[in-house]
């Protein structure tokens, strides 16, 4: 990065909720920047997949709330700018629609910072289709008026024309942010002209699984929002095209649509977990709690045995084991087809499913995919007597497979491949987690629920467990999050993410069905 030189500012739509809908232009941008700054309604996945050495800056607001007014806003995209950094401004929807995007290009443009403008899939358009009501339709709409329903502070009463807007016929209304003015919305549409028996829908976190969509008549909608207490995000559709909404209706299938799931998993390694469960119907809330990162453990590999020995055992015990190890390995011996000579135990299906990706196949795996197990059974299975054993593990692994197998006479030689380390969530995701909590939260290993339970105060973790289901991967994982006083009511049967993901849709299936 050239300090001397400015940066540019991308102001980006990162469209209005589900993560899938942004530009493609906008997600390479976002993920080669070096700092992004990003809003409240901006999708989560999108931020916590992002490489860890791009800068994140949370400039959030919510219902006029804003935790980093305007103007210091314009002041932070320059600053950065000036330090020559090339800044993803990310907002919810497009960023002109409503967005201010606007304000902080023409700031840019005053302070001759270079930006570009990347539009996005506004909500005012999505969250329609996603309930399955068009804006405009040849027989029923030939226009269609996107309306802001919220009063900026600096207002007294709102400038939008609603007796222009009441007179319309043969169109749609859009109403973005008008949960709190609805009452006033609706008295000034009725007093201007507009049939008090329009139909009318509301759309609560439209394009996310628990999107909300109810429909009423205009002059009941009020009431409709307070009875069904109905929360921004939200927006209001006026019109015909309303009543074409059961008709065109095609957003809610899938085993686990509406339920959120709390995914705790690191995100590099949680992509695929994502895209699945999201495939399945469910919100993704990707809160990983664990980070990992390769580490070279020189003296490990230099003490590695003969690979030419007649008998050799690798053992490893994670999915990052895997990967970490075969990418070490080549780098240092050149050829995987130095590994010939090893036979391999994998600790269970997660990870033996890993090897098989790199096109490895496990030649052992206990009944139980716990340490223990491992050590126990892989002894009664083998004459480990002046064997060489090659162990790969991460900084957290206990010796319990060490000690084991040296008192069975192995040879064995550890390697540490990886660390992990607890991480911290991006600012603003902590209160987003509790605005919005989850029905159920997976924990991938113990180390996810030990992590958990640090970034947490007791307060907090009684609130996020209170309603929620917990699924544990394993035995290992299960007793840990039990000794950690949370109560596990779900683990899954086989011992890795697709059986997780499995289990879940059984007891959201079973449950839909009444069976205990």
């Amino acid at each position: 990065m050239d300090k001397n030189k400015k940066g540019k500012v991308f102001l980006i739509g990162a469209g209005p909720g589900d993560p899938g809908l942004i530009t493609v232009r906008g997600l390479e941008l976002m993920q080669n920047s070096d700092a992004v700054v990003f809003d409240n309604l901006v999708p989560d996945e999108l931020i916590i997949t992002l490489p860890s050495h791009i800068e994140k800056y949370y400039v959030g607001k919510r219902a006029g709330d804003h935790t980093l007014p305007q103007s210091e806003m314009n002041k932070m995209l320059v600053k950065l700018a000036e330090e020559g950094k090339n800044i993803a401004r990310l907002k919810g929807s497009d960023p002109l629609i409503f967005g201010r995007g606007g304000e902080e290009a023409k700031y840019l443009k005053k302070h001759g910072i270079k930006f570009e403008i990347v539009p996005g899939v506004t909500s005012g358009i999505a969250g329609p289709a996603y309930s399955g009501i068009p804006c405009t339709d040849r027989e029923k709409a030939s226009l269609v008026t996107f309306v802001t329903g919220h009063k900026a502070k600096e207002k007294i009463i709102s400038t939008v024309p609603w007796e222009c807007i009441a007179k319309a016929r043969n169109g749609t209304v859009v109403i973005y942010m008008g949960v709190g003015e609805i009452e006033n919305i609706v008295g000034n549409l009725i007093t201007h002209g507009m049939s008090p028996e329009s139909p009318m829908a509301v759309i609560e976190r439209g394009t996310f699984p628990t999107q909300r969509t109810m429909t009423t008549i205009l002059k009941d909608m009020p009431q409709l929002v307070k009875r069904e207490n109905i929360r921004p995000p939200a927006l209001f559709v006026i019109g015909e095209t309303v009543s074409l909404g059961p008709l065109m209706e095609w957003y809610g299938e899938g085993p686990l649509f509406g339920v959120r799931v709390m995914v705790t998993r690191p995100a590099d390694q949680a992509r695929d977990m994502y895209r699945i469960l999201r495939n399945l119907g469910a919100e993704v809330l990707p809160y990983p709690t664990i980070a990992t990162s390769e580490y070279y453990d020189d003296a490990g590999w230099s003490a590695l045995p003969d690979l030419n020995a007649r008998e050799n055992w690798l053992i490893l015990t994670s999915e990052n084991g895997v990967r970490y190890f075969i990418k070490q390995f080549i780098e240092k011996i050149g050829d995987v087809r130095q590994l010939a000579n090893f036979k391999i135990a994998a600790v269970g299906h997660g990870t033996a499913r890993a090897l098989k990706e790199v096109n490895l196949m496990a030649d052992f795996i206990p009944k139980k995919a716990t340490t223990r197990s491992l050590a126990d059974e892989f002894c009664a299975h083998t004459n480990l007597k002046n064997i060489n054993v090659l162990r790969i593990r991460g900084n957290l692994a206990d010796d319990r497979i060490e000690k084991r197998l040296s008192a069975e006479g192995a040879n064995v030689f550890p390697i540490t491949c990886y660390n992990t380390a607890y991480t911290k969530w991006p600012d603003g995701f902590k209160e987003r987690l509790f605005e919005h909590l989850p029905d159920i939260i997976t924990f991938t290993s113990a180390s996810t629920a030990d992590a958990l339970r640090e970034l947490l105060t007791d307060e907090e973790m009684a609130a996020l467990i209170k309603n929620a289901e917990v699924i544990s991967i394993g035995p290992s994982t299960t007793k840990r999050i039990n000794a950690l006083g949370i109560k596990v009511t779900l683990e899954a049967e086989e011992h890795s993410v697709p059986g997780l993901i499995a289990k879940i849709v059984e007891h959201y299936s079973n449950k839909s069905m009444g069976v205990k």
